[in-house]
Formats: C-alpha cells, structure tokens, sequence
C-alpha cells in the first residue's frame, strides 16, 4: 500500500516525500483510514513505528478543508503528551504538515516562563501539543479556549498513566466539547488503558499492530553481566573498543545520570546528561548537541524514554534496568526506529536479576547473555521469579565487630525502617478514578 492509496491531499504526500518515505507503516495503513471516517480509536503500536504521522497527517488534512475565518483562531486539535522532549517532537511533525496547509501550531509545557506561551495563544493557533498540568495552568487562566476542540490525542497514555496524570487528563477532558474525535495511541495496551478508553472514547474502533509490549524486530538486544562496581569500567570499555560515536544510556535516577556522566567525562569520553531537574533550555540545547555528534554519550532517565526521537540512533544501554518491566521497551526504542538497525546492551549485576527475569517475563523470551574477556564472568540466574528490590536499596553487608569494648561500646544508631513500597502509579490512578463512570469523555456534572 501506499500513501496516495490513503486519501492524503497533495500537499502532504509531498511532506512525505521530502522526509525520505515512501511506504506507510502498519499502523498508519490501518489508523489513517478509521480517522478519516471520524470514529474514535483506541490504537497500540511498539515504539518506533510511527504512531506520530498514523494521528498527524489526517488530523492535518481534515483541519485543512474548513480554515475558520476569524482572525485569532482558537484550538482546533489538542494533543496530550507526557512529557517536554515528546512535546517538541510531536510539535515539529504537525508544524512540517501543517504549514503546507496554512495551519498554525504551538505547544505549551512546564519548566519555562509561562508568558511566551500566553503570546503565541493569543495569536491564534488551530493545532495545540501540550503537556497536562500546563494546560490546565492556562485553561484555569483563561488564556487557552478549548470549547473549539474537534479532534483529542492521547499520545504514550500508558506513560501519563505511569505518571499519575489521571486526574489531570479527566480535568482537561471538562473544558472539551460534547462533540469531538477520541484518539488514543499507546505503545502498550494493558488493561487500565482500555479503562481509561472506555471513560473518554465513544465506542472506539480498536487496532493493535504488534503483540502487546514486543520489543522492536531491529533492534540487537544482548544482556552482559557485570559486578556493579564494574559497570563504569564495562561502559567505558565497550564505547572505546566499539568506536561508538553515538549511544544514549539510561539510569533510573538524576543522581545516577549526573554522577555517571563525571566518571564518563574522567574517562575522557565527552557526556552529558538530561532529566528532570535540568531548565528545559538546559534540554533542548543538551540533545540538540547529542543530534549533531557534539556529544559521545547522553545519559538519560526515564523521563527521555519516550520523548527522544534521534534519527540513526545506533546504540542505547541500560546501565541500569528500568524498575518498571515496560519502560524497558521505551527505553531500547529509541534506536531501530524507522526501519533503521539497532543495538541495545544491558549491563547487569546480580542485585538486578529480578528486573531481568521481569522484563523477560514481559518480552516472553530471554535476552541473549555475552560475556567480555576483561571482566570476570559473574552469574546472573535468569527465570526466578522473586520480587524485585526497593529502589536505591543496597545489598545487606556482613556486620563488622565494633574495636570498642562491650562495655563502653557507643549505641549503633538505630537503622531506619524501610519505608513501604509505594503503590503501582497505575494502581494508585486506578484508584483515583471516579467509582462511577462520569459518562463520554470524563464530563462531570
């Protein structure tokens, strides 16, 4: 099938042209057609398969054929996202569609002086990428009307599940008009993103492309074990005997990132990290550096998984495995993406082997396990099914006979409870969710 073949208008098929493609992916050969005929949907796709253009270019199109004739044009079309870096993806795809077509586009995120955005609303815009929390700043504001909405896109709404934006999304569904178009995109399908469907799509048309949660087919995966003291030295090795010009690799935690890029930088391998505490500016200008080969290594946590889109991204390691079984195929879909090869290594030490037999649990086979000569082999059990570790917990050490005596000895301090595992974030949206349904789209009365 081709693109023409999909009843996109001339202007988008040249769009298409210019960015190198010329088939569409399956999940754009079977959503385009269903949006066209304005039913709702609830679509599952893997990461990397062009759920972006299977929403954009028919919402583009059809936005198109009626341009409204007042001046300071209010939203048309909202699409939700996680986070600031899918934001700014998903924003440059529907800018490069829509300026063929005189559409006007924003977005609007925390993390940055909130008046610039005001500005650009106040312009006027037919198509807005937004994250939630910001825009409820700004319909609570008054500087964003929302009544115009014909077209609601909840893109990665398993990853705002995850991050417990539930009750945010509801929120935004109430500024919204009765009458809109549902389209829900997902790089997994699991059970409460078919609740959260039922609550705000209308009887919607159901495709699932991939087997639930499947890592890409590009994309090498091989698990090497490792002792964690070692992880460090096992990176370096493997980006100075690779060559690697390029590798993005993931840690679960800020700290983790920041201290992970100084030992990097010691090593004379030129990094860099990205997360959540780092000013959006910081960000942008950070990747921006990564994209055009300035940087060797980007270190990033989770909350990148999803909004990083890096053309020919040829390696991504998990320096350290994800808690959650599902972020780890977020996290290696960032390279094999568009039909392109790649690898994605696993550094694993035996105080992981829990997260391991998880994610292999989820992906329904074992990752491929390689060894490197320089460091000792370490046994990592594969299939056990025990629970995985508190985050941040530290294996237990052998106690140690204090030099003073019995008798004068000074009271250890008391070690601190640990703290209670906290709830899963889909159980505690779950939870949160209204006990009855408060009818089509999350309207409250």
């Amino acid at each position: 099938m081709s693109f023409e073949s999909l009843g996109l208008c001339a202007e988008l098929l040249s769009a298409i042209a210019a960015q190198g493609y010329t088939t569409p992916t399956p999940i754009q050969t079977q959503a385009i057609p269903v949006i066209f005929e304005g039913c709702d949907l609830l679509a599952g796709a893997q990461t990397g398969t062009g759920k972006t253009a299977a929403f954009a270019l028919p919402i583009v199109q059809r936005l198109s054929e009626k341009v409204p004739p007042q001046k300071r044009r209010a939203p048309r079309a909202l699409v939700l996202v996680p986070t600031r870096e899918l934001a700014a993806q998903v924003s440059e795809q529907m800018q490069n569609y829509g300026r063929r077509l005189s559409l006007r586009s924003t977005m609007v995120y925390g993390g940055v002086n909130i008046q610039a955005q005001i500005e650009r609303l106040h312009r006027g815009v037919d198509i807005l990428v937004a994250t939630p929390g910001r825009l409820l700043d700004h319909a609570e504001r008054g500087t964003v009307d929302l009544s115009h909405i014909e077209f609601l896109v909840l893109d990665e709404a398993d990853r705002m599940l995850d991050l417990g934006f539930i009750d945010d999304i509801l929120r935004v569904a109430e500024y919204l008009p009765e009458q809109h178009q549902g389209l829900l995109f997902s790089a997994t399908y699991s059970p409460s993103i078919r609740q959260l469907a039922d609550e705000l799509l209308d009887q919607p048309r159901r495709i699932e492309v991939a087997r639930r949660n499947l890592a890409a087919d590009a994309v090498t995966q091989a698990v090497y074990p490792v002792e964690r003291r070692r992880k460090r030295e096992m990176l370096s090795h493997l980006i100075r005997k690779g060559e690697w010009s390029q590798v993005l690799v993931f840690t679960r935690t800020r700290y983790g990132a920041d201290k992970l890029t100084e030992e990097l930088l010691f090593d004379s391998i030129k990094a860099a990290a990205i997360h959540s505490n780092k000013s959006q500016s910081v960000r942008t200008r950070t990747l921006a550096e990564f994209k055009r080969g300035e940087l060797r290594v980007l270190v990033a946590t989770d909350v990148a998984a999803r909004g990083l889109d890096i053309e020919r991204l040829p390696y991504v390691v998990n320096y350290e495995l994800s808690q959650v079984p599902e972020d780890y195929v977020h996290r290696i879909g960032r390279t094999g993406r568009a039909g392109e090869g790649g690898v994605a290594l696993s550094l694993v030490c035996p105080q992981e082997q829990p997260l391991l037999a998880a994610i292999e649990k989820l992906l329904n086979y074992a990752i491929p396990q390689k060894t490197i000569a320089e460091f000792p082999q370490v046994a990592v059990k594969r299939g056990v099914k025990a629970k995985p570790a508190a985050p941040g917990k530290r294996p237990a050490k052998a106690k140690k006979k204090s030099p003073v005596p019995a008798a004068k000895a000074v009271p250890a301090a008391k070690p601190a409870v640990p703290a209670k595992p906290a709830p899963s974030r889909r159980k505690t949206a779950a939870a949160q969710r209204p006990a009855a349904k408060t009818g089509r789209r999350g309207a409250r009365s």
